[in-house]
């Protein structure tokens, strides 16, 4: 008998989420609801069956997925709560949102995933991480990991620091970005045509990530590598150590913390 799965928001990750389950083997019935029922039409050619309410969502589906804002969560949840049982599996992929949070405004044993993807899952190369609280089961924890290595890489890490995980993979897309254009806006500056700079330079973003993970060398011997004695390297390096480039990532880590434990309190 195939699994039953909801989605409650039909966004960016909802949607990316969707597809990397059709496009797989999973024996499962996917649901949506989403107010905008343009993006629930949308999604029917991958076989998503549209909902006329998240009660009757939840009602239908075992496995319940959470895709909003999270400003908007404390409301989602009200609305749900009275069709809220102890068999669902309800699974958050809001910034700070807590378990706590969640079975506080459902039920007290409410079996809670978090999640904190990133957008790379809307091209089926997201990194995804997660944790449950003690009420979920081992295989309901199981399916549901398997769902977000179905859309790239996840990893389970420990609750209490899901607050702290979303700088490392939620939002660090949009900083390597930011710097992504600093490479090609000089690219511009001198010249060089900016397809050619993309190409070459994303190429680099790529491989020093493969090199990263799979030649078995630390970061810093890798650094030691490109860095000949004299050369250009280190003359860009001097600079980058100069403008305490490290030191900056770091802040930039610790205020994206900073607003996750915000969001938890409003």
């Amino acid at each position: 008998m195939s699994e039953k799965i909801g989605f409650i928001g039909a966004g960016n990750m909802g949607t990316a989420i969707m597809k990397g389950i059709s496009g797989s083997s999973a024996d499962v019935e996917l649901f949506a609801f989403d107010p905008d029922t343009a993006k629930i039409n949308a999604l029917s050619e991958y076989g998503v069956k549209s909902c006329t309410s998240e009660q009757e969502l939840v009602t239908a589906c075992k496995y319940v997925f959470l895709a909003v804002k999270p400003q908007i969560m404390g409301g989602i949840l009200d609305t749900i709560a009275p069709v809220v049982t102890a068999d669902k599996v309800i699974i958050s992929i809001a910034a700070g949102i807590t378990a706590e949070f969640i079975s506080g405004k459902t039920i007290p044993d409410a079996k809670v995933i978090l999640v904190m993807p990133n957008t790379p899952l809307l091209i089926g190369e997201g990194a995804s991480a997660l944790s449950h609280n003690d009420s979920v089961t081992d295989e309901e924890f199981s399916k549901v990991l398997n769902i977000f290595r179905l859309c790239g890489k996840a990893s389970v890490i420990s609750r209490d620091k899901m607050k702290e995980i979303i700088a490392l993979n939620g939002s660090s897309p949009a900083f390597i970005y930011l710097f992504a254009k600093g490479f090609i806006d000089y690219a511009e500056k001198v010249g060089i045509d900016k397809n050619s700079a993309t190409e070459l330079f994303t190429q680099s973003l790529i491989g020093s990530a493969k090199m990263i993970t799979d030649s078995g060398y630390t970061i810093d011997e890798l650094i030691k590598m490109v860095s000949s004695p004299g050369g250009t390297t280190l003359a860009g390096l001097d600079r980058l150590y100069e403008g305490n480039l490290t030191g900056i990532v770091g802040n930039c880590c610790e205020s994206c913390t900073q607003r996750a434990y915000e969001l938890s309190q409003e």
